[in-house]
């Protein structure tokens, strides 16, 4: 069991403190994520006093590791608080190990001074309790006390490039509650580094900040945390501002509005996202000009968003710089096109487009979305009962992990597409029925 924080009364929860006031702040995030679930309605359903909660939630206190399970179960936290209280245990193990490690060197035959021989020394005796397998010391906080121990305690800014590219390769093929959980503690570490960072690297750092609270900002949306993927977009555009690039000003912009489409935001609350942004460029991008077309289909202004499709590929027709991390891949321009010809009812054009996105990307996001904008096409022409069997297979055939919001939002465009004398056919009921199951959101 972790030791006891230290008490002391906090106006707010800060979760820079300690590793458990960051836990306590998740955690106090997770419940004011929830709708109508104060500290005390909390506390009976955990069958606990509400001052416990309280005091976990500002890191007065560890809760005991059995309550955590039903923290995640209370809190809707899919399986996050668990994760991280397991993670943070492991560091508290770890950093345990490194002060007996530290005094092991003071009495070790090796300590004459050789800081290569002392730190030899220590990484053998951490080596030493990993294989114990009894303390703990496994896995991540394994590996940032072996960092500290060869001198390493924060990583390069060559690393965090590598890092901001992983996580983004994770985001692609990986649950998104697993993302999620580990780029938590890749930004606390950023975090951290940035507090002692000179300025030169404070810039470099700001540009990881950035891109890695991007990609969580994403990881939250397909999680369905909307309200942690606004917040964490914000961040991102904060941070990138905070670097001074301006094509990554305008990136996270456009990452930061483009998830926006997927539930999170309004449409038209887009729309003035990317007006703003392309008030700071120079000429049209790729990324802004994307979702302005997208977020123009939602309103149901096709005429503008076909217009605006023409603009689009004229843009990328000059060539696309790639970003350095990854994000742009060619498939988005015909992903944007077959959203915008279904949206539309234009048939041949949608079906052209699909087929180019099929054959371009690997996530299964975007191709089971185009394969939803098929059926979407189908109801504009007025084939509903066509256009209901079809999403409803395409949804019947992902497995429960696999049901993110991404691919479920797409689903209830599909389903809005229906006219609103039509929205009791049977067809349209099965359909609203299998959209309507749960996802799945552990890994």
């Amino acid at each position: 069991m972790p030791a006891m924080v230290a008490r002391g009364v906090m106006s707010a929860v800060d979760p820079h403190a300690s590793p458990w006031h960051l836990f306590g702040a998740v955690m106090r995030h997770c419940r004011e994520s929830r709708q109508n679930l104060g500290l005390r309605r909390a506390g009976e359903m955990m069958y606990t006093d509400f001052s416990n909660l309280a005091k976990w939630e500002r890191g007065e206190r560890v809760p005991p590791a059995d309550m955590v399970t039903r923290l995640d179960q209370v809190y809707g936290a899919r399986g996050i608080l668990t994760a991280l209280y397991a993670t943070l245990e492991r560091l508290e193990a770890a950093e345990s190990a490194q002060r007996n490690a530290g005094r092991y060197r003071e009495n070790s035959a090796y300590c004459d001074g050789d800081d290569d021989m002392e730190r030899r020394a220590a990484l053998q005796f951490l080596a030493g309790l990993g294989t114990l397998g009894t303390l703990g010391v496994i896995g991540e906080p394994l590996r940032r006390s072996l960092d500290i121990s060869l001198g390493r305690e924060h990583p390069s800014l060559e690393d965090w490039d590598i890092a901001c590219a992983d996580h983004l390769h994770a985001l692609r093929t990986r649950p998104p509650a697993q993302v999620a959980t580990d780029l938590i503690i890749d930004l606390f570490a950023l975090r951290r580094q940035l507090d002692v960072a000179t300025p030169a690297d404070q810039t470099e750092l700001h540009r990881s900040m950035a891109v890695l609270s991007s990609i969580h900002a994403n990881a939250l949306t397909r999680l369905g945390d909307h309200g942690g993927a606004i917040r964490w977009g914000r961040t991102a555009r904060q941070a990138a501002d905070a670097s001074g690039d301006l094509g990554l000003r305008l990136m996270i912009r456009g990452e930061e509005a483009g998830i926006g489409l997927y539930g999170t935001r309004d449409p038209e609350t887009v729309l003035d996202m990317v007006h703003r942004a392309q008030q700071i460029a120079a000429e049209p991008t790729v990324g802004l000009l994307a979702t302005e077309i997208k977020a123009l289909s939602l309103l149901g202004r096709h005429d503008e968003a076909l217009t605006k499709l023409r603009t689009l590929n004229t843009v990328a027709d000059r060539g696309v710089t790639p970003d350095p991390y990854g994000f742009w891949k060619p498939d988005q321009i015909h992903f944007a096109e077959s959203w915008v010809y279904a949206a539309a009812g234009q048939e041949g054009a949608a079906d052209a487009a699909r087929e180019k996105v099929l054959a371009l990307a690997q996530t299964l996001p975007y191709r089971t979305n185009v394969q939803l904008h098929g059926a979407l096409c189908t109801v504009v022409q007025g084939g509903i009962d066509d256009g209901m069997r079809q999403a409803a297979a395409i949804m019947d055939a992902l497995t429960p992990a696999n049901r993110v919001r991404l691919i479920t939002e797409t689903g209830h465009i599909v389903l809005r597409a229906v006219p609103q004398g039509q929205q009791n056919r049977s067809s349209v009921t099965e359909f609203r029925k299998v959209l309507t199951l749960e996802p799945v959101r552990g890994d």
